[in-house]
């Protein structure tokens, strides 16, 4: 008999269009202090009640007139007032002007600032008089009521990640609280009874075929980095029994069930057959390098509703954080109905040969030099973590292409992945 064909690569497009076809985001919502909203995903649209600013107000030092009365340089008026931040100063006659301060409401009358620095005092004793060195045009550093914001307006969109700038935005709102997307919750485990955690063993006291478990470390920190709640369930030994019983206790409280290494067809790899008794899996053969081998499917829950979705990532360390960030990362953001925004490329051009190319869309890790181009990292192989170290970033290459030195080339930040 002939062997059976093998199925064709799936892209990575296809492949993350098909796992986002899976996944709905969650429906617990938590109300959480703005203070201590930084990096939550928005569970609901942001509207304004206000104005922002609330009143025209000085965006200067110095003196609030009627632009009228300084259609000149040279001309001198009463200084009849002190308006500080904070404080409602009198109405402007015409003949006065008002010292006014940043962020003092501009008072009635008045509808132009002229900063101090133009100005030089005449008489400093009450009523005071101020000369004015230019001419005074209307508006000018004035903040006019609602510039920033109009009572109504949607400032902040559900699904937009909270940073800094959105949580002053929502602050200046008067909102001391928002409502965030819940965390999710995330069981991550290895499996392998080759790996060792750092500690446990020296590495001169390492047995031979041993080695230290690399991927835990790293696949914790970007889940952390993505908001995830994470139950680090360790290490669990190749026998099926063992997976079946933390598979099954992992999808009772998790929202997703995360797992590097134990995807293959090989008689020691019980990951398969036991998310397979428990729920469903499929492999897919992704034309991407490195990162080839992914799992994804669903583990179902004996005592509550519905199902934990499982990843599993390839063993390869660098595999491994590949696909975190082109495939986790997504299904991450979609379960807390985030934006899926896409790294922002970068143009740059390669300082580098690359004539090996492959059929697989390659992910090739290089850094930025002091000449704006990009250097390659010599030692491209899916297990060298160094590379991941050195480099700053991957270029995207596709399937069946060389580089050749000074090409223009697709460069993507792990700055843009791990924000």
């Amino acid at each position: 008999m002939s062997p059976t064909p093998r199925a064709p690569l799936m892209s990575l497009d296809d492949a993350l269009k098909t796992l986002l076809a899976h996944i709905k985001p969650l429906t617990t919502l938590e109300s959480v202090a703005t203070l201590d909203a930084d990096g939550r995903i928005l569970a609901q649209d942001v509207v304004s009640g206000l104005q922002v600013p609330a009143f025209d107000n000085s965006s200067m030092d110095g003196y609030a007139v009627r632009s009228a009365d300084v259609s000149q340089a040279g001309v001198e008026l009463t200084v009849t007032q002190r308006i500080a931040a904070g404080h409602l100063g009198a109405p402007l006659f015409p003949g006065q002007a008002a010292r006014i301060f940043t962020g003092a409401p501009v008072p009635v009358g008045a509808d132009a600032i002229v900063a101090q620095e133009q100005t030089e005092l005449v008489v400093t004793d009450h009523p005071g008089r101020v000369r004015f060195l230019t001419s005074a045009e209307p508006g000018q550093w004035v903040r006019r009521s609602g510039e920033d914001v109009l009572l109504g307006d949607t400032v902040l969109k559900r699904g937009q990640k909270l940073g800094p700038a959105e949580l002053g935005l929502a602050a200046s709102l008067g909102l001391a609280h928002l409502q965030v997307m819940s965390r999710p919750k995330v069981a991550l485990f290895s499996t392998g009874d080759e790996l060792v955690m750092p500690g446990d063993v020296a590495p001169e006291d390492m047995p031979p075929g041993a080695i230290y478990n690399s991927n835990r470390f790293f696949l914790r920190a970007l889940l952390h980095r993505l908001g995830c709640e994470v139950s680090d369930l360790g290490i669990v030994s190749d026998r099926r029994e063992a997976t079946v019983a933390a598979l099954k206790s992992a999808a009772e409280h998790h929202d997703l069930i995360l797992t590097s290494g134990g995807v293959s067809v090989g008689e020691e790899d019980h990951v398969k057959p036991a998310v397979q008794s428990l729920g469903a899996l499929a492999l897919w053969q992704i034309a991407m390098k490195p990162g080839k081998p992914f799992a994804y499917g669903h583990v179902r829950r004996e005592t509550a509703s519905g199902v934990a979705h499982f990843v599993g990532l390839p063993g390869n360390p660098v595999s491994s954080f590949m696909t975190f960030l082109l495939l986790v990362k997504p299904l991450l953001l979609a379960l807390q109905g985030a934006e899926q925004m896409a790294p922002v490329s970068l143009k740059l051009p390669a300082h580098f040969d690359w004539a090996k190319a492959d059929k697989r869309r390659e992910f090739l890790r290089v850094r930025r030099n002091a000449q704006g181009g990009l250097d390659l990292f010599p030692n491209q192989s899916s297990g060298v973590l160094t590379s991941l170290v050195w480099g700053d970033g991957v270029v995207d290459n596709p399937g069946g292409q060389t580089i050749v030195h000074n090409d223009v080339v697709d460069f993507w930040p792990f700055s843009e992945w791990l924000s």
